[in-house]
């Protein structure tokens, strides 16, 4: 279906190919246990420390002579936005000894600690090891960020936290009813990287549909230039473009129905064109040679060496790729082209919301330092000084003032004012980490876009694994609202 355009059809545009064709009704792979085993909450010893005295500077009532154990996860972003604002955290409570541990091993580290009921105050709960939130959630494992949400602001007394943060952020922490579960920290805008250089060199500008999407291609192919990379080995990346290109063609509804895990939800109209879409650009071999294989890094790098346009990616990739980024790279992100002028919603709708997780389990012995840490990290200073430093966005509602900003950051905050209210948030990654990664992303959309499953077949079988999940008593279900 890929070229096709009303043109070529008698008339018929590309809806209504997906439209006479709708009526259409995978490999497995191994899962890793993500805290399948973890303890209940009634495991362990409540060992919590002592409660300090509640003061305008100590609003958490902090303890200021107990230990803070805190656990970030080192990636894209690095740590030295943590370390100092470890700092602060020393400064505020001199008596206080801080373990600070950065690993990319969270799961495989930490589960031993949790089912053990000595977990640490604070945890970046991110990477290729994530612990599974709905599972720590369900399980009763993590404590409610009220209090934090609550507390005075750390620039303005009068404001709350909640008040200070950028619109969604804290529904994104809630999973059933009020509390909130999660401190997303980042402020992420996904979408398809690419290098305005490269484009410039093509004399191209970047494609608003997917029959534009394809010409750049084929022009790119001309040149020794594929169209497309992506993190063959984690393909749960490619989400990030995927998904906004779905909620484009069919409206947010279709990924809601997604999230759900409703009847049929993968096997909507919307879902097979995209997945038809995306599967032209194996089959007409606009992806580069080797992707399959290839991890985040190594797709990134063959992308800012520039065998390849486009990347499906997070905005960590500015920090995450800046060692092999060249100075006139000109690093961009933009909202995924649509299929065509019938999309339920206009170009520039894009999946941008909160990133990298922070949480303060249930059993923590300092769970109070931990929120007044997430506190500290939510000020405009630490804000401002994270936006520097690894280019990128905080979940706190403003932090560029007087900043100069990339080329990569000024696309993500232009993306994001061109969306306007049209800005998805797809919950899947979150609510279930193992379906969305080990199922949804290697077992189906990496076999798709390696060209070993057919968008049926990966329709089909994606439907199954959501149906399995949807039945599956030990998981905790989550709805949209």
């Amino acid at each position: 279906m890929g070229s096709t355009s009303a043109q070529h059809n008698g008339g018929l545009g590309r809806r209504d190919v997906i439209k006479r064709s709708a009526a259409i009704g995978l490999i497995t792979v191994p899962t890793m246990s993500f805290l399948a085993s973890c303890a209940s909450s009634d495991s362990g010893t409540d060992n919590k420390v002592e409660k300090g005295t509640t003061s305008e500077k100590n609003p958490l009532g902090v303890n200021e002579t107990a230990s803070l154990d805190f656990v970030l996860f080192d990636g894209g972003f690095g740590t030295e936005y943590a370390t100092d604002a470890v700092e602060q955290y020393k400064k505020a409570f001199p008596k206080a000894e801080v373990k600070f541990t950065p690993t990319q091993k969270i799961q495989s580290q930490l589960q031993p600690r949790f089912n053990g009921g000595t977990p640490p105050d604070l945890i970046d709960n991110s990477g290729a090891e994530q612990m599974d939130m709905g599972v720590l959630v369900g399980k009763k494992q993590l404590a409610d960020l009220t209090p934090l949400l609550d507390a005075p602001s750390y620039d303005d007394p009068a404001k709350k936290v909640r008040d200070t943060l950028r619109p969604g952020v804290v529904e994104m922490g809630q999973f059933d009813g009020d509390p909130v579960w999660i401190m997303y920290y980042a402020y992420t805008v996904y979408g398809v990287w690419y290098s305005q250089t490269a484009l410039d060199r093509l004399d191209a500008e970047y494609p608003e549909d997917w029959d534009a999407m394809l010409a750049l291609c084929a022009k790119a192919k001309k040149k020794d230039i594929a169209g497309w990379t992506y993190a063959g080995k984690y393909p749960y990346y490619i989400p990030f473009s995927l998904y906004p290109f779905i909620g484009k063609i069919g409206g947010r509804e279709v990924l809601d129905a997604i999230d759900n895990l409703e009847p049929n939800a993968w096997k909507h109209p919307a879902v097979k064109a995209a997945f038809e879409a995306y599967y032209e650009l194996f089959r007409k071999g606009y992806i580069l040679q080797g992707t399959p294989g290839l991890d985040h890094i190594q797709s990134q790098t063959a992308w800012t060496e520039g065998k390849a346009l486009f990347i499906p990616n997070g905005s960590w990739v500015e920090n995450e790729a800046a060692k092999t980024t060249p100075k006139d790279f000109q690093m961009k992100v933009a909202a995924p082209s649509g299929l065509d002028s019938s999309d339920k919603l206009p170009f520039g709708t894009i999946w941008a919301s909160g990133g990298e997780p922070f949480v303060v389990p249930a059993k923590a012995k300092n769970p109070d330092g931990g929120m007044e840490q997430l506190r500290i990290m939510l000020s405009e200073a630490s804000s401002k000084n994270f936006t520097s430093k690894v280019k990128s966005l905080t979940s706190f509602n403003g932090g560029t003032d007087g900043l100069t900003l990339s080329t990569a950051l000024q696309s993500g905050v232009d993306a994001l004012a061109k969306a306007g209210d049209n800005v998805l948030n797809p919950r899947m990654q979150d609510w279930y980490v193992a379906l969305q990664k080990e199922k949804l992303g290697v077992g189906v959309l990496g076999e798709m876009m390696a060209g070993r499953m057919t968008p049926a077949e990966a329709m089909n079988k994606a439907q199954e694994f959501a149906d399995e999940a949807a039945k599956d008593d030990s998981i905790k279900h989550y709805k949209h609202q």
